[in-house]
């Protein structure tokens, strides 16, 4: 972890366009947060390899999937991935293996490139490392894309939680 003892950990999900996959980890991401009690130690966030949708909302079917799974994506708003996200974030997560292969070629240094990771990764029972584009698919793909973010975003969760809860 970059962050002092008293600063929130910060992690950053990357996927191409910053209005499907991305959102919806960071929001489901942040969920999980809040339900542990630990929202105010996690600074999530989330945006594209690509500019072309800086500055809308998330896709309408990505708030419809999150709504119906109880998640609010209407405040999200896209932007494209910096190099300053690599000095602002603790772990940059890449939705698929492309994500990674351009984060890592963005990468300034040894320690740019040790904070990426793949979502899927951290879930044991991922049969991919690619998390789906849903974009040219229809809602249930969207749908089925929740669910894996949400099962790796879990598993995340639960490997960082014991560094982010405050020790008493």
């Amino acid at each position: 972890m970059t962050a002092t003892p008293g600063d929130p950990f910060r992690v950053v999900f990357v996927c191409t366009g910053n209005i499907c996959r991305s959102p919806m980890a960071d929001v489901v991401f942040r969920g999980f947060a809040d339900a542990a009690g630990l929202g105010s130690r996690v600074a999530s966030t989330s945006a594209g390899t690509g500019d072309w949708h800086v500055g809308e909302r998330a896709d309408q079917r990505t708030i419809d999937a999150l709504t119906r799974a109880g998640y609010d994506g209407t405040r999200h708003r896209a932007r494209q991935f910096t190099h300053a996200d690599f000095a602002h974030s603790d772990l940059v997560i890449a939705l698929d293996r492309s994500h990674e292969r351009i984060l890592r070629g963005w990468a300034r240094n040894e320690s740019d490139a040790d904070k990426i990771a793949l979502l899927l990764r951290f879930d044991p029972a991922a049969t991919t490392l690619d998390v789906p584009d849903p974009y040219y698919a229809g809602p249930g793909m969207f749908d089925e894309v929740l669910g894996m973010i949400e099962s790796a975003s879990r598993a995340l969760f639960r490997q960082l939680e014991p560094a982010i809860r405050p020790v008493h």
